[in-house]
């Protein structure tokens, strides 16, 4: 029998537990699984559980979250055999949406069940992980904004970008790729290594997670009445035909500018200084996909 631990953040509320617990005793194969669910308690305390289920052998564990929790899980199995799993549960489950992997919980449920895993590559800004994408210009800034509203979802997502996208200026960045610099005046730089943000804003469509190659996207200088085609085209998945685009495929990428005081990684914000380098390690997490 393979075990499963199916890690949840109980801030996500008791009814949200019900259903995963439900949707476990109901469509999990018993007969393939044993399992069993664990509250996280504090701040990154994902990762702890997780790497104490990997030091115990246990065949997968399972996030039940959104970017940021998955991003927690992987931290505690890096270096281990034990399987990554996802249930989507929060608020734009990107990279969950990159892989296929059903929004619905009991489907996500038999997603595991058909055991079908792949190696998933695994990025690193300076010494920190992410599994989706980072970012340094104003994908930063709406998520610091986006984590300080007390309501979540697509509505708030949307009128955060759409207040700030007025209010951002853009900056000189200077990126260099696998050797090669570039230099370009920008609003948005990000390094994905999935396709999207969440909400189905695919930032780099062209993406793949198995490639063992970042795709940057630069946003450049756009007059801002623009803006709404810009998102439109990321919705449907065309962002990259836009003239006001830029993308480029690397393995090894630094951004620099002098007032670099911000990033994101997987959606979570966090305080940095002028130079990131951003490197990729092929094939590093085994993962359990739709």
């Amino acid at each position: 029998m393979k075990h499963l631990v199916f890690i949840i953040n109980p801030k996500s509320g008791v009814e949200r537990r019900k259903e995963i617990q439900t949707g476990i005793e109901t469509y999990l194969d018993k007969k393939e699984y044993t399992y069993e669910i664990i509250n996280t308690e504090y701040a990154k305390h994902g990762t702890e559980l997780a790497r104490t289920a990997a030091a115990k052998g246990v065949y997968a564990v399972v996030a039940v979250g959104g970017d940021g929790s998955v991003n927690d899980i992987v931290n505690g199995l890096k270096g281990t055999k034990t399987l990554l799993a996802i249930i989507p549960k929060g608020s734009g489950n990107g990279m969950a949406r990159t892989m296929r992997i059903p929004i619905d919980t009991n489907e996500a449920i038999k997603i595991i069940n058909q055991g079908k895993v792949t190696y998933m590559d695994i990025g690193y800004a300076n010494d920190r992980l992410f599994i989706s994408n980072a970012g340094v210009a104003f994908d930063a800034l709406i998520a610091k904004k986006f984590a300080k509203s007390e309501k979540r979802g697509f509505m708030i997502y949307s009128w955060l970008v759409v207040k700030y996208m007025w209010l951002y200026k853009n900056w000189d960045w200077e990126i260099t790729i696998d050797g090669k610099k570039v230099d370009e005046r920008a609003f948005m730089v990000c390094v994905a290594n999935g396709q999207q943000f969440g909400y189905n804003f695919q930032i780099a469509p062209m993406a793949s997670y198995t490639d063992g190659l970042f795709d940057l996207v630069i946003v450049k200088k756009f007059p801002k009445i623009l803006g709404g085609v810009i998102s439109l085209r990321a919705m449907n998945g065309t962002i990259a035909g836009s003239p006001y685009v830029r993308h480029y495929t690397g393995k090894e990428i630094t951004i620099s500018h002098p007032g670099l005081k911000l990033m994101q990684t997987d959606g979570d914000a966090h305080e940095c200084k002028n130079s990131i380098t951003f490197r990729m390690v092929p094939g590093a997490q085994g993962v359990i996909v739709g």
